[in-house]
């Protein structure tokens, strides 16, 4: 069996990003990757411009007890004049700096005296004056190629008057769901059957992801009907994906119908859960088969299937995040296989283990914030440092 390490690396060698792209308006494009490099046309701020509501000044007028008249009025969107020298002007956040003031006396520190008003806080020059450029220069990368958009890198395009981002295409996933015990919810629900829990929870895995889904539901547990359903799934995807079937059991067909519709690369990884994973293609379509255990299927696709999807669509940032955690419990009988286990962050900012970590415990991933990465026939005691993958950003 391949080693976890082992079976990433050659996921992601073979995740080539898209070559479709499409351009859109920045805030169309909330969780797409960009395809190209932006770069600021202008410089933010554009002007010199105050950081407080109070009074711009020339720090050499200032003497303490005496009032300064009031020269002018600045609000934000306006163009102001030069300051007169042994003025102020009245000045709003956002305003220009009018020429020749030096500081922004914030309007606590001033009392209003008739037509003028007295400055009481010697400031230096600078104070509370957002500098041209301090936040963007013109000519700045503000974003490279490969970064996925949130709200603020949207906010970050419109601050320089971006209109429309290039960013790659959705990848293009076609699922299904081998064995006959399954039934979808709202169907009775017969002896020996059960519901199919894998359906949903992997809709809103690649739904996160902003994958365009193409389910072609609940296939028979027969070769030739699994055989014609990588065929149909593989006609117009980026991958086929599929839950279920890829163990050793005489009633698991989808090893045997990849195999016999293109290739199989990866089969079986030393990790628990989640040992029966396969990677190949179906004829030139790339191909994932998750195990059919609901946390088994959950786990891999976290650790294995979403890193490949996030490079093939273009993002620099598909390995997941690892986080050095203290363990508040006791883990005695490690297995030999590399195991993921499902924890919880407690109050005192170590973490808690899920008393069941079978891997038909679906409510363990609902409770837990993260898995604990625990090396092969490593014990675990309490106060142990231990590697901590948090949900957060992969959910």
């Amino acid at each position: 069996m391949l080693t976890y390490e082992q079976a990433l690396e050659n996921l992601l060698a073979a995740a080539q990003p898209l070559s479709r792209t499409e351009t859109l308006d920045p805030v169309d494009a909330l969780g797409r990757v960009l395809a190209a490099p932006v770069t600021s046309t202008i410089n933010v701020p554009p002007a010199d411009n105050s950081a407080m509501d109070g009074y711009a000044v020339r720090v050499a007028d200032l003497v303490a007890g005496h009032a300064l008249p009031v020269s002018q009025r600045v609000p934000a969107g306006s163009s102001p004049q030069p300051l007169l020298p042994g003025t102020a002007a009245r000045i709003f956040t956002g305003a220009p700096i009018p020429a020749g003031a030096e500081a922004v006396v914030m309007q606590e520190k001033c009392v209003v005296d008739g037509d003028g008003v007295r400055i009481e806080h010697m400031p230096k020059a600078g104070e509370n004056i957002r500098r041209l450029g301090e936040d963007i220069a013109r000519d700045a990368c503000i974003l490279p190629a490969g970064e996925c958009l949130g709200a603020a890198h949207m906010g970050l395009l419109a601050s320089v008057g971006v209109a429309q981002v290039e960013v790659f295409a959705r990848l293009r996933v076609a699922v299904f769901f081998t064995g006959d015990e399954l039934v979808m919810p709202g169907e009775p629900l017969a002896p020996g059957k059960i519901y199919n829990s894998n359906r949903a929870v992997l809709h809103g895995l690649l739904g996160s992801l902003g994958c365009e889904i193409h389910d072609l539901g609940i296939v028979p547990d027969k070769l030739d009907a699994t055989r014609a359903a990588l065929r149909e799934a593989s006609a117009d995807a980026d991958l086929v994906l599929t839950c279920g079937g890829v163990s050793v059991g005489e009633e698991d067909h989808v090893k045997a119908a990849v195999q016999a519709e293109g290739a199989l690369e990866t089969w079986k990884i030393a990790i628990k859960p989640g040992k029966p994973f396969a990677f190949g293609r179906v004829g030139s379509t790339p191909f994932i088969g998750l195990p059919g255990n609901p946390v088994s299927s959950f786990v891999t696709f976290l650790m294995l299937a979403r890193p490949y999807l996030r490079k093939r669509q273009g993002s620099n940032d598909y390995l997941p995040r690892v986080i050095s955690s203290r363990a508040d419990f006791s883990w005695p009988r490690p297995a030999h296989a590399r195991e993921f286990l499902r924890v919880q962050r407690n109050p005192a900012g170590g973490l808690e283990l899920f008393p069941k970590q079978g891997s038909g415990v679906l409510s363990s991933c609902v409770w837990a914030d993260g898995l604990v990465d625990n090396p092969p026939e490593q014990a675990i005691q309490p106060g142990d440092i231990v590697r901590y993958i948090p949900f957060g950003g992969l959910l």
